[in-house]
Parts: C-alpha cells; sequence; structure tokens
C-alpha cells in the first residue's frame, strides 16, 4: 500500500481505478472511465461482502477490471490521522489480500459531507441518500485524485 498522492509508475500509468470509501455497515465504490479521466459512482455494498471478496463485490471487479484501487482515508479537516484511519488501514490490507490489487490511499475529508450536500440540492431525501451517498462520496475523491495525478503529470512534463 502507497501513501497518500503519491504517484509512483503504476498509478500514473492505471487508467482503470476503482475507489472504495469503506464505512462499518456499508462501502461506497466508485470507477474511473476507459482513459482514466472521469470518476463515476457504481455501487454501495454490505462491507462484509467486500471484506470476504463475495461474488457481489467480485463482480464488480471482474466487470470494472482495475489496475489499482483506491482507499479514501478518513483524515482530520488539520490533515492529522483521524481515529479510524487504523481500521481503515486493516480493511484496505484486507481488499488488497482478498483482489490480488495494488491498494493506494487518499484523503477522503468532507466528500462524504459533500456528497449529502450534492443530494440534498438535488431533493433527494435523506432516507433516500442512505444507500447513495457512500458512492458518491467515493466517486468525489477518486476524482480529486485524478485531478492531482493529472496535474502531477503535467508537471513532469513540464507543461
Amino acid at each position: 500500500m502507497t501513501g497518500d498522492e503519491q504517484f509512483d509508475e503504476r498509478a500514473l500509468h492505471a487508467k482503470r481505478v476503482l475507489a472504495l470509501d469503506i464505512g462499518e455497515v456499508r462501502i461506497g465504490i466508485a470507477a474511473s472511465d476507459l482513459a482514466g479521466k472521469l470518476a463515476f459512482p457504481v455501487e454501495v455494498l454490505p462491507a462484509d461482502e467486500v471484506m470476504a471478496g463475495a461474488r457481489s463485490f467480485r463482480r464488480i471487479i471482474e466487470d470494472h477490471d482495475p489496475e489499482i484501487l483506491l482507499v479514501g482515508l478518513p483524515l482530520t479537516l488539520s490533515g492529522e490521522e483521524g481515529p479510524q484511519v487504523k481500521r481503515i488501514r486493516g480493511m484496505a490490507d484486507t481488499v488488497a489480500h482478498v483482489t490480488g490489487l495494488p491498494v493506494y490511499l487518499t484523503d477522503e475529508r468532507l466528500s462524504s459531507r459533500e456528497a449529502k450536500r450534492l443530494l440534498r440540492e438535488q431533493g433527494v431525501s435523506e432516507k433516500q441518500a442512505r444507500g447513495k451517498v457512500d458512492k458518491i462520496a467515493a466517486s468525489l475523491f477518486l476524482q480529486a485524485w485524478l485531478d492531482a495525478r493529472t496535474r502531477n503529470e503535467r508537471g513532469r512534463d513540464g507543461r
């Protein structure tokens, strides 16, 4: 597993990325497009299904064929590791083992709050939002990571 916003060669060149917003009960899943430029929400699954590599999660892995996985870390507003980071790191290690894919970690600060705000703006009730927030949050931090990677690539190329 690698750290936040570090783009090694594998991360720089991965076209297909699957992001996981890991919660205690549910895991929101988002994917990048085939070009590795745009993120979109995919699914919300029970956390125990993802951790066990259940058929529902394996189907998503097969359908999206990611080269790497991106897991959001719940950092504090000051950028420090929050109280849940140890649990998330452990779950990320389990997902890496279950899938055989490399896992990268990224800052997911405020992604769930932003997802809830976006859903409220669209008139989605709190009850309806429950099944959507996690996958939208995953798509938000995946998009931020993809954008940062693009900026990093441009910086390396001198553009």
